[in-house]
């Protein structure tokens, strides 16, 4: 059975489409308005939540951003049109707005739902390619995202329509999520389970060695002794600590090597004598990318845990942290 081969002009259509698309965007950028303006007013003001509804390939863009209003700061989900009008509507409360999304705007499952949500109370963003048309003149405010023409060689498969529906919907969602303040930390708050969330989630007392996990020794203790504490530890240092548990120092398989090329009798040593004073350290509550950062810049793989008073309370290493999936 032969196989189908593309035609030659196969790299000439795909390019065609894309430059189609791309100019479909460029031209809605340089069309947006104050209606755009209106639409972010109404949902920065709505007291519920932003519905997005559409059928179709409308639909399935209207999913797209429904979850990336959801996931920069403004709550959203979909409703089906369909749907909606067998018990679906009961989702929507005069507190919210609806963006309604249909090319045409003549959808006739969103002309059904839309008097009885506009009845209720709830407002109406249409986006639209036609500004007359039904679902456009029964809005609150209406978005204008017509193209040219779509990238289908038969201009009928919604295909620049709906790059640009795309597009409008991510500026309704940047912009609005730059009226709120939303910041990285929020973000990662509706992805904690993304490594986004894990970096700006998890802080140092989340992953530090706690307890009788934490190696440390007295000034006094002798460097074999030190040595035994190091290994009993497993993260290649042990802190020197004062008898109220303040760090004096730390030593580390770094300290110990440097001695061995000095031809140090170990035998004969206490932990003051090689260990590094005024040892850099960081706070439980900082994140844990910051520690990653503090030893990737000084070329350090351990880090002691203090608190506020300078006392112990931890100790952190960089195998600690790939354990966590911070790095």
């Amino acid at each position: 059975m032969s196989q189908i081969q593309p035609s030659s002009k196969a790299l000439d259509l795909a390019r065609q489409v894309l430059r189609i698309e791309a100019d479909a965007v460029r031209v809605l950028a340089e069309r947006i308005d104050g209606d755009f303006v209106q639409a972010l007013v109404l949902i920065l003001n709505c007291h519920g939540r932003v519905i997005v509804s559409g059928m179709g390939k409308s639909g399935h863009v209207g999913r797209k951003i429904a979850s990336t209003l959801a996931s920069t700061g403004t709550p959203a989900y979909f409703v089906h049109p369909a749907e909606a009008s067998h018990g679906d509507l009961g989702m929507i409360t005069r507190d919210d707005v609806l963006i309604a999304l249909s090319y045409s705007g003549e959808s006739a499952e969103l002309l059904t739902i839309v008097p009885i949500i506009k009845r209720q109370g709830a407002k109406l963003i249409s986006m639209t390619g036609h500004a007359q048309s039904s679902l456009a003149i029964e809005s609150d405010v209406h978005l204008d995202a017509a193209v040219a023409q779509e990238a289908c060689p038969l201009n009928l498969a919604p295909t620049a329509s709906t790059t640009a529906a795309l597009a409008l919907g991510d500026a309704l969602a940047v912009a609005l999520l730059d009226a709120r303040g939303f910041g990285p930390e929020d973000f990662a708050r509706s992805h904690p389970g993304g490594s986004l969330g894990r970096r700006l989630l998890t802080h140092v007392r989340d992953v530090m060695r706690v307890g009788p996990a934490i190696p440390q020794v007295f000034a006094a203790t002798s460097l074999p002794e030190a040595i035994l504490e190091m290994s009993r530890g497993g993260i290649g240092m042990t802190a020197v600590v004062t008898p109220d548990r303040r760090v004096k120092g730390i030593v580390t398989d770094g300290d110990l090597r440097r001695a061995f090329a000095r031809n140090l009798d170990l035998r004969t040593l206490s932990v003051t004598d090689i260990m590094g004073q005024q040892p850099r350290s960081i706070g439980p509550d900082r994140l844990a990318v910051e520690a990653v950062a503090m030893m990737e810049q000084h070329k350090i793989n351990q880090l002691p845990v203090v608190d506020e008073s300078g006392i112990l309370v931890g100790a952190l290493n960089m195998h600690d942290l790939f354990k966590a999936k911070v790095i």
